[in-house]
């Protein structure tokens, strides 16, 4: 019997299964547009800091869905997810994939713009 929230990948062991990121505040005030320009620029450099690009195509895919189907992408592509908020991933080889909490969600001190 598991725990709640995890299932057992007998190659494995136990998985995370993914959740909405709880609220965090960006060390500074930020728009909507330099947000987007910030993840630009994190997926454009992934592959670059190691990995497999199809591991980083799986949980950029991921990260731009809903919680739903980035359990079913990130499960298909071999993800194990060891922090629910998906920031920290490896793939079955045991490759770490740090994601910046700015890429998954928005910060609680996002500029609205009129």
């Amino acid at each position: 019997m598991g725990c709640f929230g995890s299932s057992l990948n007998l190659m494995t062991g136990p998985t995370k299964k993914i959740r909405k990121p709880k609220p965090w505040e960006f060390p500074r005030p930020v728009t909507w547009s330099q947000l987007v320009q910030m993840r630009d620029e994190f997926w454009d450099s992934a592959p670059h800091h190691g990995g497999k690009k199809e591991i980083w195509d799986a949980i950029h895919a991921a990260a731009e869905t809903d919680i739903e189907l980035a359990q079913t992408i990130l499960d298909s592509a071999g993800v194990i997810v060891h922090k629910p908020d998906m920031t920290v991933c490896y793939d079955e080889t045991g490759t770490k994939y740090k994601i910046p909490r700015y890429v998954l969600s928005e910060p609680t001190n996002l500029i609205q713009l009129s």
